[in-house]
């Protein structure tokens, strides 16, 4: 099963903070025992939303809106996808994650499979 696993951003991030160096081993020592064990099949920082834009759509109507947006915490700050067993696996790997990258918020969504929709079992 597929996971998107998402963590959210801080006042740091958004301040573009880079991580420590202490930081950056422990995620890239995570990413890479998660990469050797098969679960891992891609991940990403994003920077922060001061040099990202929001496409709103309304009625129709589009509009652009350039960052940077308020509440660090409501923003993503990076992704992980995995392939593990089951949903469990998928929260246990992410409280991992948490642990290591010190956010207070990550989203496990299980990632829709083509073979999910109807007609296409």
């Amino acid at each position: 099963m597929r996971f998107m696993v998402m963590h959210y951003s801080t006042e740091d991030n958004e301040a573009g903070v880079p991580p420590s160096a202490e930081e950056m081993a422990a995620v890239g020592q995570l990413m890479q025992e998660s990469a050797m064990a098969g679960v891992l099949l891609g991940g990403e920082g994003v920077h922060p939303s001061s040099k990202g834009a929001r496409i709103e759509v309304t009625d129709g109507n589009v509009r652009v809106i350039d960052g940077p947006f308020a509440e660090a915490k409501e923003l993503i700050a990076g992704f992980a996808l995995i392939d593990v067993r089951d949903r469990e696996e998928a929260i246990e790997l992410a409280k991992r994650f948490a642990a290591v990258v010190g956010t207070e918020r990550i989203d496990v969504r299980q990632v829709m499979e083509f073979s999910d929709l109807p007609d296409h079992g």
